[in-house]
């Protein structure tokens, strides 16, 4: 609800701060005073027109500032629109402000941070209803008939049972169609999968072979020159020449030198023992290269054979990865594929025979739904007839509108037609409303402006209580075009209404006037040859004065009858 509103410089309004309390909320005043600017203000302030003849004479600019307590209904819409747009401060309080500039420039915020206008239209429609306003009439707007009925007629259950089957059958048909898109392709898509699985497959390629390849292309690349540094070592090793014994021979005789040493002095046996060493190191090294001599091998047939391996392993990888392990990866998933689109059409005949099935139990919990919700529009429509007749509307007509939309791929209905659905079931709702005797019924959005609309709201609003989320309403011209006795009977309906909403009511008849929980009276004042706008909240005696002006001509009579209407309100209330 709102809790605070301040504005400044706003047409005739320098500065205003007020705070208000739940339920009714009288606003009062003579004619020009400036109720009808604070209604303005409000309005602009939840997204309404920004115009610079709002701005004050000698203001560079005007100011609405708004601060909204969150406890009701209302919260978890305003949640998720403040969490959306990452504007959430306080959880239980949100605030919103208006500037509009002399130049033509407005500027909105939530919280402080700057948004659209958009999004602060958005936001405010969550938060109130001006009635006397079309444009922000929530009722008027036939979208949210539908959640109106719905939240009256008590159908969560059945409807989150419904959604739940809808959900279903939304995931089963974005399945099937993913099905049906792979196999109108699958003919292609077959040929071009078998492609590459059986290329990959017919390679048979093993993780690391390509670097054994390189290995031994250099070796064959390299025979000539390999055996000939393998040749000269083993020479000067273990064969020698005329000219220089083998390097064989020569560690031998070092060794059996160092051997003889060692038998005089004992302290060389170190010295032998790695002799010795060397000796079998070198006959190893000996023993090694004749083995690799005789690996080497001068094939030019294996070498073409190894280079062309390595030209196919190139050439996969490029195609179907960087490496041999992410080609076999590529080649079984096409394969996987394969058997996808293979198994596609036994597929597409489950999920079309559980589409049926899964259609048919949306039809039956359609039916449920729209059945309640039936029982409760007939009810409802009797509510606000009666509300109506309370309020001089006696020849109004109040019906709930539903239709249905063909779709051959909807759900089935009895006649084996097929009906449009969604995730509210097949009905489209729409109010309809006949004002006065002689006219047809016709949508709300095109009824009379004015008390009339106001009075066909509270009636609405009454009715709706339970269901209507929005927690603050405004009622302006409620009053147009009846008296008091029936201000009474709109007094009390506030009055009620205000038990479950915060109710603002600007009226000019006291009869409505003294349901009232808060009473502010609206002044216009002159001063320095600036007129300016003041508001007070009035009590006890102040009120009974106001009270008594708005009867007429302040005396003896009118403060009876003023202090009598407060009477019988009272008494009309504790009769509640």
């Amino acid at each position: 609800m709102l809790t605070e509103l301040h504005i400044q410089n706003f047409a005739i309004i320098d500065k205003l701060d007020l705070r208000f309390g739940s339920g009714l909320i009288i606003l009062t005043g003579e004619t020009g005073a400036g109720k009808s600017i604070i209604l303005d203000a409000v309005m602009m302030l939840i997204g309404g027109k920004a115009d610079t003849t709002f701005v004050r004479t000698d203001a560079d600019a005007a100011l609405v500032e708004g601060v909204f307590q969150l406890k009701g209904p209302e919260r978890e819409a305003a949640h998720e629109i403040l969490n959306r747009e990452e504007l959430m401060d306080d959880p239980d309080y949100v605030v919103l402000s208006r500037e509009v500039r002399r130049e033509g420039r407005s500027v909105a915020r939530v919280n402080g941070r700057t948004v659209n206008v958009s999004l602060l239209k958005e936001l405010g429609a969550a938060l109130v209803d001006i009635h006397g306003q079309a444009e922000h009439l929530s009722l008027l707007d036939s979208r949210a008939h539908l959640g109106l009925l719905d939240r009256y007629a008590e159908v969560a259950k059945p409807l989150s049972d419904y959604r739940q089957t809808y959900h279903a059958l939304l995931n089963l048909r974005h399945e099937l169609n993913e099905l049906r898109k792979a196999q109108a392709d699958s003919d292609r898509r077959v040929e071009f999968l078998t492609y590459q699985a059986e290329e990959i497959e017919a390679a048979r390629l093993k993780p690391g072979e390509d670097e054994e390849l390189r290995k031994e292309r250099d070796r064959l690349a390299n025979a000539e020159s390999l055996a000939q540094n393998a040749q000269e070592a083993l020479a000067i090793l273990d064969e020698g020449s005329p000219e220089m014994p083998a390097a064989s021979d020569l560690v031998g005789q070092a060794a059996q030198a160092l051997a003889a040493l060692a038998k005089i002095d004992s302290a060389q046996n170190e010295l032998a023992n790695q002799a010795e060493v060397l000796l079998d190191t070198v006959s190893e090294i000996v023993h090694s290269l004749r083995d690799y001599l005789e690996e080497i091998e001068f094939n030019p047939k294996r070498l073409e054979e190894v280079e062309e391996r390595l030209d196919l392993i190139h050439s996969l990888t490029r195609k179907y990865g960087g490496s041999i392990p992410a080609v076999i990866a590529f080649g079984q998933e096409s394969r996987k594929q394969l058997e996808t689109i293979t198994g596609a059409a036994e597929r597409i005949e489950e999920l079309e025979m559980e589409e049926a099935r899964l259609l048919e139990k949306l039809a039956k919990q359609g039916g449920l739904l729209s059945g309640k919700r039936k029982s409760a529009a007939e009810a409802m429509s009797k509510g606000i007839e009666a509300e109506l007749n309370d309020l001089r509307m006696s020849a109004a007509k109040f019906r709930v509108d539903f239709q249905t939309k063909p779709d051959a791929n909807g759900v089935p209905i009895e006649n084996g037609n097929r009906i449009a659905f969604d995730h509210n079931g097949y009905d489209k709702v729409e109010f309809l409303i006949a004002p006065n005797p002689g006219e047809g019924l016709k949508p709300l959005v095109k009824i009379a402006s004015g008390g009339e609309t106001s009075r066909l709201m509270l009636g609405l609003k009454n009715v709706l209580a339970r269901a209507d989320e929005v927690p603050s309403l405004i009622f302006d011209e409620i009053d147009q075009g009846i008296g008091g006795r029936v201000g009474m009977v709109v007094g009390q309906k506030l009055w009620n209404l205000s038990r479950t909403h915060q109710v603002f009511c600007v009226t000019h008849l006291p009869q409505l006037a003294v349901f009232g929980d808060e009473h502010y009276q609206v002044q216009k004042l002159v001063q320095g040859n600036r007129t300016s706008t003041r508001v007070e909240r009035l009590d006890g005696d102040p009120r009974l004065l106001e009270l008594s002006q708005m009867l007429g001509e302040v005396g003896e009579g009118t403060l009876r009858s003023a202090h009598e209407l407060l009477q019988v309100a009272r008494g009309m209330i504790k009769g509640k």
